[in-house]
């Protein structure tokens, strides 16, 4: 699996707003060692998730 580096600052000088989901204790478990593994935090590892998504497709990032 490849190293996903761990943000530093909110991009965009300012405060990102916050996304809250409701997922399932078991999955949210497995998620965040896995995220461990990569020596990230979830929501670290699950934006890089969504940005790779979006380039699959086509689609530049922002932010």
């Amino acid at each position: 699996m490849s190293i996903i580096a761990r943000e530093k600052k909110p991009k965009g000088g300012g405060q990102s707003p916050q996304f809250k989901m409701r997922i399932d204790p078991a999955l949210k478990e497995q998620l965040e060692a896995v995220a461990a593994e990569e020596g990230v935090s979830l929501a670290s590892w699950l934006k890089e998730l969504a940005r790779e998504a979006l380039r699959q497709r086509g689609i530049k990032p922002q932010g």
